[in-house]
């Protein structure tokens, strides 16, 4: 009788450790969980192509960097990089934005870029958006934009574009990138006049993975 009562104290033991420890967790990660809340959010939107997430998530880690512990950087895996269908991404898109709480600053590199400016100007995604920073995107129609096999499902409308006047936009481009050309740089700002252009002088594509630039423009919101 004494040996079964042992085991079971030893067992309540257990329990009452395992319980505690499970609450210790628990407290931890809903703590993590408010203080993320409480911070400013950024999601980051990656380029098309083969291998892209991969290469994109040099820029994303580097403006978190440079962001510091005051900003919390999204970068979700987008659906079929190789081969990427707008209207795929904007629903990806509507639920990422549907899983933040609160306002929001969006960022989007090359197609990325693209297919947000697309999204912002076509689609009701009832959300408060902080701003809006686009990285080396091309620019798909109009005279002298690009013409791609499909171009017209990521071609902006050609309606009246309705990113809300309080919503800062801003667009750089690189003089040396070798993938889009500087040039449609120009087409954005022609299309959306209230947008700060910035031109760099170099960094090609990814902008040597250095997005310092894109980082002090978001710091001064």
């Amino acid at each position: 009788m004494l040996v079964i009562k042992v085991r079971k104290s030893y067992f309540v033991v257990l329990f009452y450790e395992f319980c505690v420890e499970a609450l210790r967790w628990h407290l931890i990660s809903t703590s993590k969980q408010n203080l993320d809340a409480m911070k400013k959010q950024i999601l980051f939107i990656q380029g098309a192509g083969t291998g892209s997430y991969r290469m994109d998530k040099k820029l994303a880690d580097n403006l978190q960097h440079l962001l510091g512990t005051s900003y919390v950087v999204h970068y979700p895996e987008m659906h079929n990089e190789e081969d990427a269908d707008y209207e795929t991404w904007a629903r990806q898109i509507v639920d990422l934005l549907k899983a933040q709480d609160g306002s929001i600053f969006l960022v989007g590199h090359s197609v990325g870029g693209s297919v947000l400016m697309k999204f912002l100007t076509e689609k009701d995604y009832k959300k408060s958006v902080a701003g809006v920073f686009i990285i080396a995107a091309p620019f798909w129609g109009g005279d002298k934009g690009w013409k791609y096999d499909g171009y017209e499902t990521l071609a902006l409308p050609t309606t009246t574009l309705k990113i809300a006047d309080d919503v800062p936009v801003f667009f750089y481009h690189s003089r040396d990138d070798e993938t889009v050309p500087f040039e449609h740089l120009e087409l954005y700002g022609n299309s959306f006049s209230n947008a700060s252009i910035r031109k760099i002088d170099s960094g090609g594509h990814q902008l040597n993975s250095d997005l310092s630039v894109v980082a002090n423009d978001l710091k001064k919101l």
